[in-house]
């Protein structure tokens, strides 16, 4: 049988995810980033989008045609029952899309694909349905060979998002109160990444947890 890694990447706001998948993607990995996905399942015109605006009305779209972000923030986003019917209809096709994408990766003879997930952990059971388990985990309870986790305390997080995104602290502190614990992420994962550590180091721990997970997988073929 052919061999072929599926790993999934993820991490709180601010705490390095991304950067770790831009790493992986200059060492050559294709990787597919669910953010991406996020908006491209809600373009203009999309069945998704009329399913949203059936669910929600008419308020929740723009005049332009988009999602109206600002309405739905206001009106969904705060309200847990909405927010869940929200998920309900865009998770499955966000994983879907990227069931599509990861085929046409196999398809060109890759062996690695890296899912860039930022809600890897709450959104398991889905992806496990659409995405099939892991290849080479002994039981088949989770769609993914590897899970990274990228962690840095709070912060560490909270200034990154003063600095680099303009937030006040208190904004921030908030974003990050509105995710999952790092704990349980860190449960969930296999490989906890400190993005706290000098970038070199980090990375380098970051390749090896993937060299290993790949020599895993060739072992078993």
């Amino acid at each position: 049988m052919t061999h072929f890694l599926r790993i999934g990447i993820t991490g709180g706001i601010a705490a390095g995810k991304s950067t770790v998948s831009a790493h992986l993607h200059a060492q050559g990995y294709p990787v597919i980033d669910y953010d991406v996905l996020a908006r491209e399942v809600i373009e203009p015109g999309s069945a998704l989008l009329t399913q949203i605006e059936q669910e929600f009305g008419p308020e929740s779209i723009a005049p332009d045609g988009t999602l109206n972000r600002e309405w739905m923030a206001e009106h969904v986003f705060t309200d847990s029952h909405q927010r869940d019917t929200l998920n309900a209809l865009v998770h499955p096709a966000v994983y879907a899309l990227a069931a599509q994408k990861e085929k046409a990766v196999r398809k060109e003879g890759q062996n690695v694909v890296i899912h860039d997930i930022p809600l890897l952990v709450e959104t398991r059971e889905t992806a496990l349905r659409i995405l099939g388990p892991a290849w080479s985990r002994t039981k088949n309870d989770t769609p993914y060979d590897l899970i990274l986790t990228v962690e840095a305390d709070d912060a560490t997080r909270i200034q990154r998002m003063v600095d680099a995104r303009g937030m006040t602290a208190q904004q921030a502190a908030s974003r990050i109160a509105a995710q999952l614990p790092s704990e349980e992420r860190k449960a969930a994962a296999d490989i906890c990444i400190d993005s706290t550590r000098p970038m070199k180091q980090m990375l380098l721990d970051v390749d090896a947890a993937v060299d290993a997970a790949l020599k895993d997988t060739l072992d078993k073929t």
